[in-house]
């Protein structure tokens, strides 16, 4: 099934189901859907259609899902933007990806700024959804570290390989619930923390800014199943005063991606999340595992087929990445 499907796929399998949560929305399966609907139709207002390019220039909200899921209907693809870009890093990476449209959490300067309030107006779109496999999805941009940023170019095949992995793995299901965490201008935020198990049939609950503080009464708040995080977030709570003692009696597994996790986290995080009785989390293979590295790399679909993910001067094939001759690796 392509990603563009999915949310008037779920409001026919399941109108009341839960779907997307943030701070100010609760939105089932069936509210979702005309969210997206309608911020399709007021995309496509603005000329929006298949082939271009939206930014998200969004903190973490059910908004951003919602304009995620709107552009892919129209075939666009979506580059998301880091909030706290200055203006400049914000309109290089919008004039790089070649945006039509900003969707901004207010007013903005930025040429084609549209703010995230007006695509809850007006009516829903009608027209079927793009389900080019081949079309572009996402273009995310590396943090260019050596170099200008590059946008890496992400499909939907790529998306859909991605999400096929981490459901397999986790092995995700309609009772999962998944606490997202992570920036959504970031792949695993997208992909790990919401892609996957909406196309499971689980929930996502988008949380706002991270806090090693509050975290673990989110959690027993909120009583997710999954959450996914990097290293250095684990760190932050394995920090926390040893009086915490948080109740993590709903989450089955945790993962780690971006980098590999510290020992000295891995070993203190591992205590207060495994615990005795009934939910929480289980070994995995014989052990406990924070995160998981596959055997396949993301970029590999399966039967043989490979997914492309492309960057200016660089395409991921059978043969491996050929590099350019400087920036970003």
């Amino acid at each position: 099934m392509h990603s563009a499907e999915l949310p008037d796929l779920r409001a026919r399998q399941d109108a009341d189901g839960a779907c997307i949560a943030d701070d100010a929305a609760d939105l089932d399966n069936a509210a979702f859907a005309r969210r997206v609907r309608r911020a399709a139709s007021a995309l496509r207002a603005r000329g929006v259609g298949r082939g271009d390019v939206v930014a998200l220039l969004l903190p973490n909200t059910a908004d951003f899902v919602v304009a995620l899921f709107a552009a892919w209907r129209l075939g666009a693809a979506v580059t998301p933007v880091n909030p706290a870009l200055t203006e400049s890093e914000v309109r290089y990476q919008l004039g790089d990806a070649g945006a039509a449209v900003a969707v901004t959490a207010g007013p903005s300067p930025l040429a084609g700024a549209l703010p995230v309030a007006e695509l809850s107006t007006g009516p829903e779109d009608t027209t079927a959804p793009e389900t080019d496999a081949g079309a572009l999805a996402l273009l995310i941009y590396t943090s260019g570290s050596t170099g200008r940023p590059k946008g890496v170019m992400l499909d939907h095949a790529n998306l859909a390989a991605m999400a096929e992995m981490m459901t397999g793995t986790a092995r995700l299901t309609e009772t999962d619930h998944s606490l997202l965490i992570l920036p959504l201008f970031h792949v695993n935020g997208i992909v790990v923390g919401v892609l996957s198990p909406l196309l499971a049939g689980g929930r996502v609950t988008v949380a706002g800014r991270f806090r090693a503080e509050t975290f673990f009464d989110l959690v027993a708040t909120v009583r997710p199943t999954c959450f996914s995080a990097v290293p250095a977030i684990y760190s932050m709570l394995a920090e926390l005063p040893d009086h915490v003692r948080p109740d993590t009696s709903s989450v089955r597994f945790a993962a780690c991606g971006a980098a590999p996790m510290p020992a000295r986290a891995h070993r203190a995080v591992r205590a207060p999340l495994r615990h005795p009785g009934p939910g929480g989390l289980r070994p995995l293979r014989g052990d406990l595992r924070l995160h998981h590295q596959p055997a396949v790399r993301p970029a590999q679909a399966r039967d043989g087929r490979t997914a492309v993910a492309r960057t200016a001067g660089r395409r991921h094939g059978p043969a491996g990445p050929d590099r350019p001759s400087g920036g970003d690796r």
